[in-house]
Order: C-alpha cells, then sequence, then structure tokens
C-alpha cells in the first residue's frame, strides 16, 4: 500500500510539472517597470509550524501523530528550507517517540504548489535506532497561512542498510 501511495504522489507531481512546463515571463508596463507575476501569490518564505499524521515500516508497521516547526527561503521559484519534528508512534508492541531534522530543496511548480527533496538525520527518542534520512514531498497552498502538504522519508542505519520508510500527510501553518 505505502509503495501504491508512493506512486500515486509521484504521478501527481508529474502531472503539475506538465502544467507547469510553460515558460515563466514578467510582462513590462508602458513605463518599463515590471509588473508582478501574480498578486495572490503564496509568499513561501519565514516560519511555519504544522501537524500530521505518519505510518511507518521498520520492523513493524507504525502509525502516529506529530508536531514540526521550520523556516522557508524562497528565491524566484526556489525554495531552500529546514525543519526539526517530533511525533509519537504506535504499533501493537510498543510505543516510541521519535525525532528528526531535515533540510529541504525544491521548486515551485506553480505559485502555490511545491515539489522538493529533504534529507536529515533522524532518532528514536527510545534509544533505539538512528541514522540518516532521504525522501521528498509535494506541499499546495492553500492560502497565504495555510499549506498541505503530503512527504515520503527513507531512513538508513550508520551502515547505509535501510531501515524505516515514513509516509506523512499534514498541515502547516505559515507566520
Amino acid at each position: 500500500m505505502l509503495r501504491m501511495t508512493i506512486a500515486s504522489l509521484a504521478l501527481m507531481a508529474l502531472s503539475f510539472a506538465a502544467e507547469a512546463a510553460e515558460p515563466i515571463t514578467v510582462p513590462l508596463d508602458s513605463t518599463g517597470s515590471s509588473v508582478p507575476l501574480s498578486e495572490g501569490a503564496m509568499d513561501w518564505s519565514g516560519f511555519y509550524a504544522g501537524v500530521y499524521g505518519a505510518i511507518g515500516q521498520g520492523e513493524s508497521r507504525q502509525a502516529g501523530l506529530g508536531l514540526a516547526a521550520g523556516v522557508n527561503a524562497q528565491i524566484g521559484f526556489v525554495l531552500v528550507g529546514a525543519e526539526v519534528s517530533l511525533q509519537g508512534m504506535t504499533d501493537e508492541a510498543v510505543d516510541t517517540a521519535y525525532g528528526a531534522v531535515v533540510g529541504r530543496a525544491g521548486l515551485l511548480l506553480d505559485d502555490d504548489i511545491l515539489l522538493y527533496a529533504a534529507a536529515g538525520y533522524g532518532w528514536d527518542l527510545a534509544g533505539g535506532e538512528a541514522g540518516l534520512l532521504a525522501g521528498g514531498g509535494l506541499e499546495f497552498a492553500v492560502n497565504d497561512q495555510l499549506s498541505l502538504n503530503a512527504q515520503y522519508l527513507r531512513g538508513f542505519d550508520q551502515d547505509g542498510e535501510a531501515t524505516r520508510d515514513q509516509l506523512t500527510l499534514g498541515a502547516r501553518f505559515h507566520f
């Protein structure tokens, strides 16, 4: 099911990319001044905080809820940012907390659609596994204060072995 969800997200991203493939132009008015691309465009720069639901697959299938906080910098149609998150995860046998620090870089496919890659470090706060994270996501701005996102991260232990897959769906509140 996780692979089907990831494939669906990839297909959605490709359809948005195809729609956004038209060249970006900035028209000039009669005085030679630049005219804004869009008055309703989301400004992705600044701080945000959010909530999300997560499902993960490591030694067992887990589900949980999390909180995230981060900062973005938008440079034209490129976005760079960093995020910290904390989530509680549970399965039939164990409850745990998991933390992560992730950097992200992406492209605005449209004023309100962001496709990004993410990489960082995550650790089980109960003293379990820790390691590198890599993945990506898609984020849609509902308005200037709210965006919805889907993100996939794959965890790797210190030996480079894949140990965990995680899919999150959430909402981010921008300040």
